[in-house]
């Protein structure tokens, strides 16, 4: 199985939209890994999680098949990890699309931003199906078998992370959220990872409430241990970075490949055999 990075920022993104600081203006100026966008993956070729507004650039860059996406999964509402109006494109008259529906999983703030979108553009029209998630239900999609767990993030939306296995492998993908809502922890001490994708947005900022800072990334490394939660050979990769962190990609592994953990770039490709 493999597990592609397609974007690795927060909300701003690196470069952020007219901001001039330290770390912006060396991206722009050296590109490559400094060059972050909006926060998704995609597990093999037909599970995506999150659809945020730099999906079209994604496709482009990597050479994405979208048509083969068969589940959707979103972590919550806000606007770097869903874009409704592109999933627009997929209706008739904006796509010759294939007949099969993708199947949307989400929370009721998702749901309702993407059925107020296609509505207004005549409905799902056979191209997508909603299906409402619940925190501990377990899923049996049609990619894999996938458990929404409590995360730390917005007090006013139940914002997601999730608990995969695809291929035979198990996964943790852990954006974004702060330290884990210890219901979270309990359900996943008893858990084998092959994969853990944490975030670490703040970097050395003293938070830890809604985001992660390099701390609790470090804490919550040690708690998989404790647990005994990690399969021999584990990856755990962090994404989901912030410019006002001034952290370069450089930085970055400076800091946490010493701890075991690989940091994730633009378009970085994961393979777990």
């Amino acid at each position: 199985m493999k597990i592609r990075f397609l974007g690795t920022a927060a909300f701003e993104g690196i470069p952020s939209l007219f901001c001039r600081c330290d770390l912006c203006v060396k991206a722009r100026e050296l590109g490559g890994k400094e060059i972050r966008s909006r926060t998704s993956a995609m597990l093999d070729d037909d599970l995506k999680i999150d659809f945020p507004p730099d999906t079209y650039m994604h496709m482009i860059r990597d050479g994405l098949d979208l048509e083969l996406i068969k589940d959707l999964i979103f972590t919550h509402s806000h606007s770097d990890h869903l874009y409704a109006e592109d999933l627009v494109a997929r209706l008739p008259g904006y796509a010759q699309s294939m007949d099969h529906p993708i199947q949307i999983h989400a929370n009721d703030a998702v749901l309702l931003r993407i059925k107020q979108t296609l509505d207004f553009n005549g409905g799902v029209q056979g191209k997508f199906v909603l299906n409402r998630v619940k925190p501990f239900e377990r899923m049996e999609l049609q990619t894999a078998v996938v458990v929404p767990l409590p995360a730390s993030h917005d007090p006013l939306e139940t914002c997601l992370l999730y608990y995969i296995e695809k291929g035979g492998k198990t996964i943790l993908y852990g954006h974004d959220s702060g330290w884990f809502p210890e219901e979270t922890w309990a359900w996943l001490q008893d858990k084998k990872l092959d994969l853990a994708v944490l975030e670490c947005t703040v970097g050395r900022s003293n938070h830890r409430t809604s985001h992660m800072n390099i701390d609790a990334v470090l804490e919550t490394k040690q708690r998989f241990e404790e647990y005994d939660m990690l399969k021999p050979g584990a990856n755990i990769v962090v994404t989901h970075f912030s410019h006002n962190a001034q952290l370069s990609h450089t930085d970055l592994t400076e800091i946490f490949t010493p701890q075991g953990i690989q940091v994730a770039y633009d378009g970085m490709i994961l393979e777990l055999p």
